[in-house]
């Protein structure tokens, strides 16, 4: 769920942070950055759309279907879309670039969701850090 970002937003984080990881890594970041972009591309509202599995288990199938109307996927691709609920489900990723998504896709639901509630803590006046009135001259 992504609160405080687009789902949009939110893949580009993943894609962009995950590729540079994979190259980093020296690993395919090209497929590390489809995937990640790709890993949530359904246009369903999960809170109001019910399916007999949860949405953890439906999305991931739903965005490869969507993707290959779009491209072609190779295996390391889909694999990253399928598993990056890897936690919510317990589908194991196959390839080190699946985890890379996965692990990322975490980071970034963790920090779009906090981000507010951070903010939200620093406007707080007990917070606000008192200065001496010889550092205002």
């Amino acid at each position: 769920q992504h609160h405080h970002s687009t789902r949009l937003e939110h893949s580009i984080n993943v894609s962009y942070s995950s590729y540079k990881l994979a190259k980093r890594f020296g690993w395919d970041a090209k497929s590390t950055a489809r995937g990640g972009l790709l890993h949530d591309f359904f246009y369903y509202d999960w809170r109001v759309t019910k399916f007999n599995k949860s949405h953890a288990w439906v999305h991931p199938r739903i965005a490869v279907r969507n993707a290959k109307k779009l491209t072609e996927l190779n295996k390391k691709e889909e694999d990253i879309i399928l598993k990056h609920m890897w936690g919510a489900t317990v589908a194991f990723p196959r390839y080190k670039e699946s985890y890379i998504v996965t692990l990322v896709d975490k980071y970034w639901a963790v920090k779009e969701a906090a981000t507010p509630l951070m903010q939200k803590w620093s406007n707080r006046r007990f917070l606000r850090r008192k200065t001496l009135q010889s550092h205002n001259r």
